[in-house]
């Protein structure tokens, strides 16, 4: 059986990593800002056919919070929908981590404190697939008499790539994880909740870019599809890269964005076009053998205003072919913190913990061949052969309260056995170890993270994004990891500073940061929990309750 990309299952898996002996450190709050989302099913026409989703305020994508560096901003989340929602370490992470669902008819009043970030992030549902409709922008302005670092664009217009399924994406979902099976393919990519021209029933609802000639756009794009990569461009005109993950990059000038899903990238873009259309295009970067994948184009229309005859053809972006690895990795490769006097970089240099994970697509055994994924058995995915079991208590309160059984301290720091990860792997590892494990880490500590990927299953890029910390990638290559002669190569004078990477096709990246936050967490990685529960900041008054607690 052919296996799918595997994002979505490794946000399942297990590694959680517990900071000790902490104190934290309160920040100066520039405005305190309030926001009410109401999650609510809306019903919605694309493709020929109307349905259900669920949204936040009944609007996909959801609304933007708009902040400035510094400000602190109250979510406060209604959960009018079906299924429960999770929403400081008590309000951030995958369901049962950091906290438990908000149940259906109950709220949860989320608090986010825009610190160090300044850019373009976003925020989203973290209950199985909901993300895929309840989604938006974070917009963070610099501080109070402060600018960018670059000229202050005329305009500003975000876009959002995101996907459409026909099918309600819980119980696609909820099949495959039951099944063992592929998750069903997306039937449409969107920009800004709209598929485009080349597909059916769409040409009326195209997203349409209005600008004037002359004007310097600021365009901060995000991408919230599940589990591609994707390529980006806007015909005849070239995109200059200045930030990424909210943390600015020194100017790129490309023809081209590579983004993977849950990147942010902040663009600048020039109107110096004769006035006309011009076609805005996403289209996927896939480069597993044998995975199948939604190989379709979502569009948009750049409009420049005023008077002129429609082209007979609008011209279409020329972007790389969706298994161009070469392209992927050329633009990856680019990417550098901007590393100012204003916007100092501080990576870590003398690391006291080093941690070598591997990345697999794995089988779990179902006897007589009982399930739907390759071989009779269930698809999956580990990080040195473990598996994660979801707990029915959030490990973040059973940490704080000392509830035993939850999860285990064991999490190894280096692969359990070792082989040619990026070779013939024959049948190592293919079924991994299921458990809910945990790896400490030291307040304060400087950790290095390798990510190894592995021909365990197929080999594929996969895409990692870390909460509640930004990291910087100082490494990445093809083949294994040596730890003698690679980290020679590291860039420790300005790597960029992001919270997500694609760990690259039969390859391996580097990160390195400072364990200075009491909670954070990878999406198909790391779970990161509080410092000691005295020095842990309490959780609110209410928080919603788990299955059992």
């Amino acid at each position: 059986m052919v296996i799918k990309k595997m994002d979505s299952i490794l946000r399942f898996l297990g590694l959680i990593i517990i900071l000790l002996n902490s104190s934290l450190l309160c920040m100066a709050q520039a405005k305190v800002l309030y926001y009410n989302f109401v999650l609510k099913e809306a019903k919605f026409t694309k493709l020929c056919s109307t349905k259900s989703i669920l949204t936040v305020n009944g609007t996909f994508p959801g609304p933007t919070i708009r902040v400035n560096k510094g400000d602190t901003a109250f979510v406060n989340v209604y959960n009018q929908g079906k299924y429960g929602q999770p929403k400081n370490p008590w309000s951030d992470g995958p369901e049962n981590i950091t906290q438990c669902p908000i149940r259906p008819g109950k709220n949860f009043t989320q608090e986010i404190i825009f610190s160090n970030e300044e850019g373009t992030l976003w925020w989203h549902a973290h209950s199985d697939w909901t993300r895929a409709t309840v989604h938006g922008a974070i917009i963070i302005s610099p501080a109070p008499k402060t600018t960018y670092p670059f000229s202050k664009p005329d305009a500003e217009e975000t876009l959002i790539l995101g996907q459409w399924y026909k099918g309600d994406v819980m119980n696609i979902i909820n099949t495959a994880l039951a099944t063992g099976a592929d998750p069903n393919l997306s039937d449409a990519f969107t920009i800004n909740g709209q598929p485009g021209d080349l597909y059916k029933c769409s040409n009326a609802t195209t997203y349409r870019l209005n600008v004037v000639k002359g004007q310097d756009l600021s365009s901060p794009d995000i991408n919230s599809i599940m589990n591609e990569e994707q390529f980006f461009g806007i015909a005849k005109h070239k995109l200059t890269l200045v930030a990424t993950d909210a943390a600015y990059t020194k100017q790129i000038t490309t023809d081209y964005l590579m983004i993977s899903p849950g990147q942010t990238m902040d663009v600048l873009l020039t109107a110096n076009q004769t006035p006309s259309l011009y076609y805005i295009a996403s289209t996927p970067f896939a480069d597993a053998a044998t995975a199948p994948f939604d190989n379709t184009t979502a569009t948009a229309i750049l409009q420049y205003n005023g008077t002129y005859k429609p082209p007979s053809s609008i011209p279409f972006p020329t972007l790389p072919s969706y298994n161009n690895e070469t392209a992927a990795e050329s633009f990856t490769k680019r990417l550098r913190s901007l590393a100012s006097n204003a916007y100092t970089v501080n990576v870590p240099k003398s690391i006291t913990k080093q941690i070598l994970i591997t990345v697999s697509i794995n089988q779990i055994y179902c006897p007589n061949a009982s399930c739907s994924g390759p071989e009779g058995n269930k698809l999956a995915a580990s990080l040195n052969n473990i598996t994660f079991q979801t707990p029915t208590i959030d490990i973040l309160q059973a940490y704080y309260s000392h509830l035993p059984k939850v999860f285990t301290n064991d999490f190894p720091n280096q692969p359990p056995h070792y082989f040619n990860f990026t070779g013939d792997v024959g049948n190592n590892t293919i079924y991994p170890i299921l458990g809910t494990k945990a790896l400490i880490v030291n307040y304060n500590d400087s950790v290095e993270i390798v990510f190894q990927g592995t021909n365990v299953g197929t080999a594929e890029n996969h895409p990692l994004h870390l909460h509640g910390y930004s990291f910087y990638v100082v490494g990445t290559g093809s083949g294994n990891f040596n730890k003698k002669t690679d980290p020679k190569s590291y860039n420790l004078n300005d790597p960029p500073e992001v919270n997500t990477i694609g760990v690259p096709k039969n390859g391996w990246v580097s990160i390195r940061f400072i364990a200075d936050n009491p909670v954070g967490n990878f999406s198909c990685t790391k779970r990161m929990g509080p410092p000691t529960p005295q020095a842990c900041r309490p959780p609110p008054q209410y928080m919603p309750p788990c299955s059992k607690s």
